[in-house]
C-alpha cells in the first residue's frame, strides 16, 4: 500500500490548488460555486450517507440557486411517489392526495427525509412558489423511488372512482390480487417464486395499459390528476417486478429499482401540460445512485444506476455532483426498522477518495472535475475506495460493509468535500393537526 500511495502523494496539493474553498452552506454565497450546473438541464445531487446534515443543506442550497437563478422546476428524489406528493401539494398548493398509509415518509427511514433540513427546503419553495403565477414555472417536489406498492395502489383507485367507476371495479379485482401481501410485498416475492411465475403481474399491467389507452379522455377531466395516477400505476408495475426480483438476484432488483428511477425522471422531463415549456431538473439521490456505475466495483456485479441512464439517455445536458466526508456523525440505524441512532463516523481510510481530500486542508471544498487539469483528472482515475453509508452504518465492518472501488474523475462531474460532518436533526412523531402553513411535518 506504501508505494501505491506515494504515486497519489501529489493529489491532495493538488486538490487544494484547484478545488474551490467552500462557506458553510447556510452562508449566502455557499450557492454561487454552483452556477455552472445552471447551463445543464438534469443536475444530479448526491450523498455519501442518508443521515448528515452537511449533505442536505448544501444540496436544499444548491436547489434554490438552481430554482431562483437557472428556472430548474423539477425536484426529483430518491422517495416514493405519494409521500412526495404530499409535499408537492402543500409546496404548489394543489390538491393534497389520499395516504393510505398515515402520515408522508412516516415508514422506516423516517429521518431521511422527516427532518429539519428537508422541512425548511419545503417551506423555502411554498414561498417562491407564491411569487409565481404559472403552474408550469411553479417549482415541484417528486419521488421516484418504487416501495409504495400499496399507497400506490390505493391512489389508482381513488383516483378511477372519481372519473371512471366503471374502470376503478375491474382495477379493484385485478389488483386484489396483492391483497394478501400489500403490508408485507415481500412475501409476495417469495411466493412467486414458489409458484414459479408471477402471480399478479398479467392484472397490473393491464390497469397501466387501462390508464394509458385512455389518456386522451381522462386528461378532459384533468391533466396533473391523470398523470399522478400514470405515475402510480407505473410504480406498482415496477414494484411488482422488484419484489419478485429480489429473490432471484440482487443485481436484478437494483437494476429494476434505478431503471424505475431513471424512467419516472423521464417522464417528469417529457410532461409538459402547457404543450411548450421544456423542464430542468434537479435530483437529490444516494452516490451510489447517482455516481456512473461504470466507473465503479458496482459495474463489476453486473449493476447500473441512475446516474449511468442519465448519461446514456442525456448525455452533455446531465452533471453528476458527488458528496464526501472524512468523519463526524451520521443518523442511521444498526440494521433495517432498527431506531435512528447518532454513531460516529470513522475517519476516511488512507487507501480512500476521502483521504486524499482530507490531506487537502480544506475544511469544506468544490472540486470541478471537468475544468481539472488532465494530470489530476488521471490520478483521480486511479481505482480507489469510496465510502458509502446509507440508512445503515455498521462501523466494525466499514471495509466490507460500505466502502467501494471507484475512479472518481470519471464517476462525477464535481465532487464536493465537506472534512466533518454531523448527523441530520429528525423531526420525531406523527403529523400533526393544524393550519396549512403547517401540512407537511407540522412544524
Amino acid at each position: 500500500m506504501a508505494a501505491f500511495r506515494a504515486s497519489l502523494d501529489p493529489v491532495p496539493k493538488m486538490i487544494a490548488e484547484q478545488a474551490r474553498p467552500l462557506p458553510d452552506p447556510d452562508d449566502p454565497d455557499f450557492a454561487a460555486a454552483f452556477d455552472s450546473l445552471g447551463e445543464a438541464r438534469v443536475v444530479l445531487l448526491g450523498e455519501a450517507s442518508h443521515g448528515t446534515s452537511e449533505f442536505y443543506r448544501a444540496r436544499a442550497a444548491i436547489t434554490r440557486r438552481l430554482v431562483e437563478k437557472h428556472g430548474f422546476t423539477i425536484i426529483a428524489v430518491e422517495a416514493d411517489w405519494p409521500d412526495a406528493a404530499h409535499l408537492d401539494a402543500f409546496i404548489r398548493g394543489g390538491l393534497r392526495p389520499s395516504q393510505a398509509d398515515g402520515p408522508p415518509f412516516g415508514r422506516f427511514p423516517t429521518w431521511m427525509w422527516r427532518n429539519e433540513e428537508v422541512a425548511a427546503l419545503i417551506g423555502w419553495l411554498r414561498a417562491h412558489n407564491e411569487t409565481v403565477p404559472e403552474m408550469e414555472r411553479k417549482a415541484g417536489f417528486f419521488g421516484l423511488d418504487l416501495y409504495s406498492l400499496n399507497s400506490s395502489t390505493q391512489a389508482v383507485l381513488a383516483y378511477l372512482e372519481r372519473i371512471d367507476p366503471e374502470t376503478a371495479k375491474e382495477a379493484r379485482r385485478r389488483y386484489s390480487c396483492f391483497e394478501p401481501w400489500l403490508r408485507r410485498p415481500e412475501v409476495y416475492g417469495h411466493m412467486t417464486m414458489a409458484e414459479g411465475f408471477g402471480l399478479c403481474e398479467d392484472g397490473v399491467l393491464k390497469v397501466l395499459r387501462d390508464l394509458l389507452e385512455k389518456q386522451l379522455d381522462y386528461m378532459r377531466q384533468g391533466g396533473t390528476a391523470y398523470f399522478d395516477a400514470a405515475q402510480n400505476a407505473r410504480v406498482v408495475a415496477s414494484a411488482e417486478r422488484y419484489y419478485r426480483s429480489m429473490y432471484r438476484s440482487d443485481d436484478d432488483s437494483w437494476n429494476l429499482r434505478d431503471t424505475h428511477m431513471a424512467d419516472t425522471l423521464d417522464a417528469l422531463l417529457s410532461w409538459r401540460p402547457d404543450g411548450k415549456t421544456a423542464p430542468k431538473a434537479v435530483v437529490w439521490a444516494h452516490n451510489s445512485h447517482i455516481g456512473d456505475a461504470r466507473e465503479t466495483g458496482m459495474s463489476d456485479r453486473g449493476e447500473l444506476n441512475l446516474g449511468q441512464l442519465c448519461r446514456e439517455r442525456h448525455g452533455d445536458a446531465v452533471r453528476l455532483v458527488g458528496f464526501g466526508t472524512h468523519t463526524g456523525t451520521v443518523a442511521a440505524a444498526t440494521d433495517w426498522d432498527d431506531p435512528m441512532e447518532v454513531k460516529k463516523v470513522l475517519p476516511s481510510r488512507p487507501d480512500s477518495v476521502e483521504r486524499l481530500f482530507h490531506d487537502s486542508g480544506l475544511p469544506r471544498l468544490a472540486l470541478d472535475l471537468r475544468a481539472a487539469p488532465e494530470e489530476l483528472r488521471e490520478l483521480l482515475a486511479t481505482p480507489l475506495l469510496e465510502r458509502y453509508i446509507g440508512v445503515i452504518y455498521r462501523p466494525e465492518t466499514e471495509r466490507w460493509s460500505h466502502y467501494v472501488e471507484s475512479r472518481l474523475s470519471r464517476q462525477f462531474d464535481q465532487y464536493v468535500f465537506f472534512d466533518q460532518t454531523r448527523a441530520v436533526t429528525p423531526i420525531a412523531g406523527a403529523e400533526k393537526a393544524g393550519a396549512a402553513e403547517t401540512y407537511p411535518f407540522g412544524l
